[in-house]
């Protein structure tokens, strides 16, 4: 498929909008896994069935979300695994690691001490047998990380919204970004590290409703608040009719969207053959 008929750049060219389209998780588990990853990361690694099925049902219960990462570049095989588990829950937000001699001791990973990691990760989607465009767009945007900060960068399996691709997540907060330039990418990883968040580019937080995502969106654009742990969530209540009401603190803020579902003519993915529909979120009102 030539490069101008993939879905990010349709998605591009069209101006989907990207608010309120953050991957749903509270938690995140990633497991490092050298690759190659197949169509379904986790259930093709080659991790006993049984492994798969306890993290699986532990990422249920915990409305959690499991990815398999790896260093960019050229990846030697070793026996041991890391892993991380990261909790991304407002107010909550920490990043635990270990490693795994065995697949089977990767079962720890989901209730393990571990170590409590300081430092901030930042992932880049490049699921290509998922979605052609995260390779494609993500790699490069991986590889540049990387080299400003290889202790903390990491290629990722499928994020979502691959029509978004490059995915950028920033962890351990949750936020993710799409669409992003090199340049933009690392501007963001530095704004991270930093505190602040810049809306510019910004899908939203994993561990918020889509609504409330796209409230806090529109919250800073309009206020120009970049502090990282701003604008709070304290109720995003539906009004009926795909109404929202969304509270937000710190400062005050009451945004008023409508949510509504967009028939598009074309594929939302590469691997789609049918045209999709997809989430809007239009804003009504915003005060402060």
């Amino acid at each position: 498929m030539p490069l101008w008929n993939r879905c990010a750049h349709a998605a591009r060219s069209a101006g989907d909008p990207r608010e309120g389209s953050a991957p749903p998780a509270q938690r995140w588990l990633l497991i490092e896994h050298p690759g190659p990853w197949g169509f379904n990361a986790l259930t093709d690694s080659g991790i006993p069935p049984a492994v798969v099925t306890a993290l699986s049902d532990w990422a249920a219960a915990e409305e959690a979300r499991i990815a398999l990462v790896r260093r960019p570049g050229r990846r030697p095989v070793t026996r041991t695994r890391r892993w991380f588990r990261v909790d991304s829950r407002p107010g909550r937000e920490s990043i635990r690691t270990g490693t795994a001699d065995s697949d089977d001791e990767l079962a720890v990973a989901v209730h393990g001490a571990g170590e409590l990691l300081a430092e901030p990760l930042n992932l880049v989607c490049t699921h290509g047998r998922h979605d052609p465009c995260c390779a494609v767009h993500g790699r490069a945007v991986a590889s540049a990380l990387a080299e400003a900060d290889p202790v903390t960068t990491w290629e990722c399996s499928h994020v979502g919204g691959c029509r978004f691709a490059p995915a950028v997540v920033l962890l351990p907060h949750g936020y993710v970004l799409g669409g992003t330039t090199i340049g933009e990418a690392i501007a963001a990883v530095r704004n991270y590290r930093a505190g602040k968040l810049d809306p510019h580019g910004a899908r939203g937080r994993s561990s918020l409703p889509p609504a409330a995502q796209a409230a806090e969106h529109y919250a800073r654009v309009a206020t120009g608040n970049e502090h990282l742990d701003a604008l709070r969530l304290l109720r995003a209540a539906p009004e009926g009719d795909g109404h929202w009401h969304v509270h937000l603190a710190n400062p005050h803020c009451t945004v008023r969207l409508r949510e509504r579902w967009v028939d598009v003519d074309r594929p939302l993915t590469c691997a789609a053959t049918a045209p999709g529909r997809m989430r809007v979120f239009d804003l009504l009102a915003l005060s402060q």
